[in-house]
């Protein structure tokens, strides 16, 4: 505690970050809500998946490339920047929302939104080695993480408040989606408060070229980073997995609550989703004391093989559409998947070079969606009109399991470099 008490920027940067995250769970609810459940549109599983399409496909492709751009540029000035276009962005998805825009419309105005969350992410992951305690590196990144995941749930409350207070038609939409846009700004405002390159990169990737330059050798600099790195290659083919997972998951639940009463303890429609994102977050939660805990003792191959493992388990408890082991199976996979994802974002933080980690996290992020929305078009093409696919259940039980045993065969490349020794003395930054 008292080295983190003296890395200046720290907090900063974690206000940052939850402020940026309550923009993203303001904004993806109030879409979702805006799109899913709102009596003025009506949606079946293939426009659900599409929907996701347009919105996650575009910039997976484009991110490695404009990844580059943190490497290049000042990450500070990226913040601050894409943080206010994110903002006007949101407002005129607002306005296209509430004035009965045709759908398409609307989710290509939501593009440039998810584009720029996303670019503000990977900056935030990349700058976190310039102001954490290196020895802290784990821990540090697993409050960030995980708190911020609980930040956008926090945002698609406030959303829900707000969607109750204006109602739940196009109108009433379109007022809540402003909420995205106030937090962004104000996220924007506090990253101005950093020192012109304090988050780096201190040797900035194609320095002596123009920032074109940069943007097209980007996705060759970011795979070639994860190629040279297998302990990065290793923990992103696990997150790869648990996104096609979720996805398949993501889809059937979605489905299921408009179709189907849950029992009195989750009801239907946004009531149901609610409750089973709320315990997605509260699993998500448990991961930030557990991680850095089971990293030290088990190692990152250890830990990302348990998580695997749980996530195969909770998987098979979806056999049973009951209240209560849908909500057990939420809890383990936010746990599961959470614990994945922050063995993957301290690989990168520790084993990538500062010159390329901008762009080796937009790599993460294209492979985050891409799985995503992948498995979300399959499940649409054999999904049943209820919602509820047994066929769906094993396969995602499958793909963990298969994902565990190739993670455990991996051997010692899957650790990458080990956590610093604690020490007492505060950081000098």
């Amino acid at each position: 505690m008292q080295s983190v008490t003296h890395a200046p920027g720290l907090f900063r940067l974690f206000a940052v970050r939850l402020l940026s995250q309550l923009s993203d769970g303001a904004f993806q609810a109030a879409l979702a809500f805006s799109i899913l459940f709102n009596p003025d549109r009506h949606t079946d599983p293939m426009a659900i998946a599409g929907g996701f399409a347009v919105l996650l496909l575009p910039y997976s492709l484009l991110g490695p490339f404009a990844g580059a751009l943190l490497d290049h540029w000042d990450r500070r000035r990226v913040l601050v920047f894409v943080n206010l276009l994110r903002a006007a962005a949101v407002v005129v998805v607002a306005i296209t929302m509430s004035t009965d825009t045709a759908e398409p419309v609307v989710l290509l105005s939501a593009l440039l939104v998810t584009g720029c969350s996303r670019l503000v992410a990977s900056g935030l992951s990349a700058s976190l080695p310039h102001v954490a305690p290196p020895q802290l590196i784990v821990e540090t990144n697993a409050v960030f993480t995980t708190v911020g995941a609980a930040m956008l749930a926090a945002g698609a409350g406030v959303s829900g408040v707000l969607r109750m207070i204006f109602g739940a038609d196009n109108g009433g939409s379109g007022a809540t989606l402003l909420a995205g846009a106030v937090f962004a700004v104000c996220s924007a405002l506090l990253a101005t408060r950093f020192a012109v390159r304090q988050l780096g990169p201190d040797h900035p990737d194609g320095v002596g070229h123009t920032a074109a330059y940069s943007v097209v050798r980007g996705l060759s600099h970011g795979l070639g980073a994860v190629v040279r790195t297998p302990s990065v290659a290793i923990v992103l083919s696990a997150i790869g997995t648990h996104r096609l997972v979720f996805g398949l998951n993501t889809l059937m639940f979605l489905m299921l609550v408009r179709n189907t009463e849950l029992g009195d303890a989750l009801g239907a429609d946004v009531r149901a989703i609610a409750m089973i994102g709320a315990f997605v977050a509260v699993g998500a939660l448990i991961a930030a004391g557990t991680t850095p805990v089971s990293v030290r003792r088990a190692g990152r191959r250890g830990t990302v093989v348990w998580a695997l493992l749980i996530g195969a388990f909770a998987e098979l408890m979806l056999l049973s559409v009951r209240p209560v082991p849908v909500l057990i199976a939420a809890l383990l996979v936010g746990l599961a998947g959470q614990t994945i994802k922050l063995c993957g974002d301290v690989a990168m933080q520790c084993d990538i070079d500062d010159s390329y980690r901008g762009q080796v996290f937009a790599v993460q992020d294209a492979l985050f969606n891409t799985a995503f929305v992948a498995a979300i078009f399959v499940a649409a093409l054999v999904i049943p009109p209820t919602g509820f696919s047994v066929q769906l259940i094993f396969a995602g039980a499958a793909l963990y399991a298969v994902a565990a045993a190739g993670v455990w065969r991996s051997g010692q490349r899957a650790e990458g470099s080990a956590p610093p020794v604690l020490l007492s003395e505060p950081v000098a930054r």
